[in-house]
C-alpha cells in the first residue's frame, strides 16, 4: 500500500482514486501495468500488491477495484529429487527419539501436511504387518481421505514409536504424537524438527526446499499441478533445442 501511495503521488493522475470508484480503477490498472513493466515483480507479487490494495479501498469504504488478476505461471511444486531424498531418509534415522524419526518418514511416505499429521489421533494409523493407512479426518478444504501407507519402514517406525509412547506422560490420550509434557505435538515443534533436519542436509551440501509437500486436493485441477514440468524439466527441453552457433 505504501509502494501504490508513492506512486500514486508521483503519478500525474486526474481525479481522486482515494474517493472515487471510477478514477480507483484506473489508477490501480495503471499502476499495475507500472509494477510489470518498470518493477518486473513475479505475478504472485504483482496479484498480491492488488490484494493490499482491495484492504485499502476496503478501509476507505469504495471496495476493491476492478481489475484482472494474472495467471501465476503453471510449474509443479518444487520438491526433493532423488538424489536430496536418499539423502533425507538416513538424516531422518539420525534423529535421536523414536517419535522424530516416525514423524519424519510418515511425512515423507504420505504426503500428509504437518497440520494434518499433528492433528492424528492414535486410531488414525491403523497398521499390520503388510499394509496401513492414514486416516486424515479434516484436511484441506475440510475433507476428509485416506492415505495408504505401503512403505514398510514407515509402519515400523510408528509402531516402534507406539511401544515407547506407552511409557511417555498422556500415553492414554488420543494423540498419535506427543509432546514430552504428555500434550499432543505442536505444529510448531514438527517445523522446528523439519528446520533441523533441513539444517544437516544444507550442511551436507544439499539445498533442501520442501521435506514433505502433501495432496488431498478435492479438484483435479489443483492436483493436476503435480504433473506439470519443474523448471528443471523445461530447462532440459531447451537445451535440446537447435541453435545457429
Amino acid at each position: 500500500m505504501r509502494t501504490f501511495l508513492a506512486w500514486l503521488e508521483g503519478s500525474g493522475l486526474d481525479g481522486d482514486p482515494l474517493t472515487d470508484a471510477h478514477d480507483r480503477d484506473f489508477a490501480v490498472r495503471d499502476y499495475k501495468t507500472h509494477m510489470k513493466t518498470v518493477l518486473h515483480p513475479a505475478a504472485n507479487t504483482v496479484n498480491a500488491h492488488l490484494t493490499a490494495l482491495d484492504h485499502l479501498f476496503a478501509q476507505l469504504g469504495l471496495g476493491p477495484a476492478v481489475v484482472r488478476r494474472d495467471d501465476a505461471p503453471k510449474l509443479a511444486p518444487r520438491a526433493l529429487d532423488a538424489r536430496q531424498q536418499k539423502r533425507y531418509l538416513p538424516a531422518v534415522e539420525r534423529r535421536p527419539l523414536t517419535r522424530d524419526r516416525a514423524i519424519g518418514r510418515l511425512l515423507f511416505y504420505s504426503g500428509l501436511r504437518i497440520a494434518e499429521l499433528v492433528a492424528l489421533d492414535d486410531k488414525d494409523v491403523p497398521l499390520s504387518a503388510r499394509k496401513g493407512k492414514v486416516i486424515v479426518r479434516s484436511g484441506k478444504g475440510e475433507s476428509s481421505r485416506e492415505v495408504p501407507l505401503l512403505d514398510g519402514t514407515a509402519r515400523t517406525s510408528v509402531t516402534e514409536w507406539r511401544t515407547e509412547r506407552a511409557s511417555w506422560p498422556g500415553a492414554g490420550a488420543p494423540a498419535l504424537f506427543l509432546n514430552r509434557r504428555g500434550g499432543r505435538l505442536t505444529t510448531r515443534a514438527v517445523d522446528q524438527l523439519m528446520d533441523e533436519l533441513a539444517i544437516n542436509l544444507l550442511r551436507a551440501g544439499v539445498h533442501i526446499v520442501v521435506v514433505a509437500e502433501l495432496l488431498g486436493h478435492d479438484r483435479l485441477d489443483t492436483t493436476r499441478r503435480y504433473t506439470l514440468p519443474t523448471h528443471a524439466d523445461l530447462e532440459d527441453a531447451v537445451s535440446h533445442l537447435p541453435t545457429d552457433q
